[in-house]
């Protein structure tokens, strides 16, 4: 057996451990969290004194006209991901519609820097790897705290590598370009969520412990198309009762 089937039978065991999908408000899967920790130290050092400046400074001086253009071109190189998982999770409408939306946003819009498919009716849609596999079933996994990526799971980890070959930034462009477009998307996708750090950073007594809770919430939203089911916190017929409460 080879070291990549080895690999992939672990994932897979691993994103079975928790067969059914987890809530947010389930009991997170943290046994690595010693290590998470490590590594979200380090990421925490890297974008505190490198990535989190240049952000800035790429707010100060670039114009926001390029910077949406930037924000555009990136997220329509990211479609063609979001046109096949719709396939697998079997939203044929939405496919038709993000492919029409690729492509006349490459045409039109300049390779993608101008969004001229929202204007024309066309909804942006979010779908990766990682939200099919817990549509499928799949269970989460551990949580896991990737370098330079931040957080994760798993499942979401497992759905990263069928997504380069998708993305047209990373099929279509070599190194150094591919180098240097990934670093201006790092910083642009930094310099959308300065505001969102600052209230983390001020408001937060475990920054780890927050943000695993506000990935795992965001994660919980994208999987269920931002319609997540209502929390379940008690069981409804604990608080059945035939008296009337006082003062009513």
């Amino acid at each position: 057996m080879s070291s990549l089937q080895i690999r992939v039978g672990l994932l897979l065991v691993l994103m079975l451990e928790g067969c059914a999908v987890r809530s947010p408000y389930d009991e997170v899967s943290d046994p690595l969290e010693p290590v998470n920790r490590a590594v979200y130290k380090f990421n925490d050092s890297f974008d505190r004194y490198l990535l989190k400046p240049v952000a800035r400074r790429y707010q100060e001086y670039v114009p926001a006209p390029a910077r949406t253009g930037v924000r555009n071109f990136f997220a329509n190189a990211n479609v063609p991901v979001t046109a096949v998982n719709n396939l697998l999770q079997w939203k044929p409408g939405q496919a038709v519609s993000d492919v029409m939306r690729f492509s006349f946003n490459t045409v039109f819009g300049v390779a993608g820097l101008m969004d001229v498919a929202t204007d024309w009716g066309l909804e942006k849609h979010n779908e990766d790897f990682g939200q099919t596999f817990a549509v499928w079933g799949f269970g989460e996994g551990w949580y896991l705290v990737l370098p330079f990526l931040g957080p994760s799971t798993v499942r979401d980890t497992a759905g990263l590598p069928p997504e380069v070959p998708l993305n047209t930034v990373a099929r279509y462009t070599e190194y150094p370009l591919q180098a240097g477009l990934g670093g201006l998307f790092l910083v642009s996708k930094r310099a959308e969520l300065l505001s969102a750090s600052k209230v983390l950073e001020t408001a937060a007594l475990d920054e780890y412990l927050q943000l695993r809770a506000a990935y795992r919430q965001r994660r919980w939203y994208d999987i269920h198309d931002g319609d997540p089911p209502e929390p379940d916190f008690f069981d409804e017929e604990l608080f059945e009762t035939d008296e009337e409460l006082p003062g009513k």
